[in-house]
């Protein structure tokens, strides 16, 4: 077993600097190179990988239960020259594995893609506007979270509510205006949808249920923005919203206690059939409320992580798609804690997760559990994390999953 841990986390070693990093005493702020001499004119380029060992009782006897998978590759680099304005390129893959690897890269899956491109122009020291495929989204801070630091293996999937129904992996082209009045920040944008987005070869049904399809079928004059926003409160140390990525926890070097609250709004972004094949726009509207907590307790080095949401979605009459996005509600909570010990590198945080959530479409509930801990070796610039997730969704689909992740990033 220490042979096949040594192994995993030796296979995701990747180079990488980031100004990220929560809890490394080594990391000393990462690969900025600077254009002057006082450090005014830069560029950071960060770099990471995530790699996953997964096994899966429930697949068909003739499939393997172990298999193996790059979760992230990705590069971001972001500059300033002048503190008036500043350009972010972030570009990779994800869940590249064995059954969409190409013979000689070219294909679909091997390719790399923007994950983000905007420009942003200050308007003062607390307040910004930008625009290009950016991330600065609505909902919850879990629809803006980095996935550099999140505590648990992977973000709540139904928290990134709009991936590749609005938007291009949580990612809009649009505008955005972001800052803080005081400990109060906020983010604002308006964007385009995606036309041909998951259900881009779905047609609607005479009397049947939503599909994601309005700018395609209602045209772009109707349907073609959404809107969207999130403001959270910072009571006791105020966060960085100098980029749009929220840290999943700060292993003790932060004191946080946020309360926030966020929406998306597609007009007729979803569309429906009547009896009389009249083909109706159903507007979009998703809101959500969350609290965030991180602290360490006392000063032995224990520390806190706590969150907790409520999402509410819309996405049209009994809409469903893929058990991931379905028109109901949702309350979602994690909470970890930090092992004390006596050495300043190693961090042990075992951590549980639930979700569960009401389904329309089905008149039922769906909910995941998972229990797993994560091994911190320089804070998250080096980790390793273990965990076992179990769905189950209404009364037919029971399926569990135990995932050893290996992540380093520098």
């Amino acid at each position: 077993m220490k042979k096949l841990i040594l192994l995993l986390f030796f296979s995701s070693f990747l180079i990488s600097h980031t100004v990220f990093a929560q809890g490394s005493p080594d990391y000393q702020g990462g690969f900025k190179v600077k254009l002057n001499e006082d450090g005014s004119k830069y560029f950071r380029i960060i770099s990471w990988a995530q790699f996953w060992a997964k096994y899966s009782g429930n697949v068909p006897k003739e499939d393997s239960k172990t298999d193996f998978s790059i979760r992230r590759a990705r590069i971001l680099m972001y500059s300033q020259i002048n503190k008036d304005f500043l350009i972010l390129t972030h570009f990779g893959l994800n869940s590249l594995n064995a059954d969409n690897l190409s013979p000689t890269g070219k294909e679909e899956s091997s390719q790399l893609f923007f994950h983000g491109v905007w420009g942003q122009y200050s308007l003062s020291s607390n307040h910004a506007i930008g625009g290009g495929l950016h991330y600065w989204n609505g909902i919850s801070r879990l629809n803006n979270q980095s996935t550099l630091n999140m505590m648990t293996l992977d973000n709540n999937r139904q928290s990134w509510a709009t991936i590749g129904l609005s938007d291009q992996f949580a990612r809009h082209i649009g505008v955005y205006a972001k800052g803080a009045f005081g400990k109060l920040q906020y983010r604002i944008a308006i964007n385009e949808s995606i036309t041909n987005n998951l259900q881009e070869e779905t047609a609607p049904v005479a009397g049947g249920s939503a599909i994601y399809a309005g700018r395609r079928l209602l045209g772009s004059k109707d349907s073609g923005k959404n809107f969207a926003g999130y403001f959270d409160y910072n009571f006791m140390d105020q966060e960085s919203n100098f980029l749009p990525y929220k840290v999943g926890s700060y292993l003790g070097s932060k004191k946080v206690f946020n309360i926030g609250a966020g929406f998306f709004y597609h007009p007729k972004g979803s569309v429906m059939m009547d009896t009389d094949n009249i083909i109706k726009g159903e507007d979009v509207s998703i809101f959500a409320i969350d609290a965030f907590y991180d602290a360490p307790l006392g000063e032995n080095g224990s520390v806190i992580t706590a969150y907790a949401t409520y999402q509410n979605n819309d996405y049209g009459k009994n809409y469903t798609l893929g058990q991931t996005y379905e028109t109901g509600s949702m309350i979602y909570t994690h909470v970890g804690y930090i092992i004390p010990n006596d050495n300043k590198k190693t961090k042990f945080q075992p951590y549980a997760s639930f979700n569960t959530r009401s389904i329309d479409a089905i008149d039922d509930n769906a909910a995941t559990f998972g229990i797993g801990a994560n091994a911190y070796f320089s804070g998250h610039n080096s980790k390793l994390t273990l965990e076992y997730l179990n769905t189950k969704y209404g009364n037919n689909d029971d399926r569990s999953f135990i995932t050893l992740q290996a992540m380093i990033y520098l």
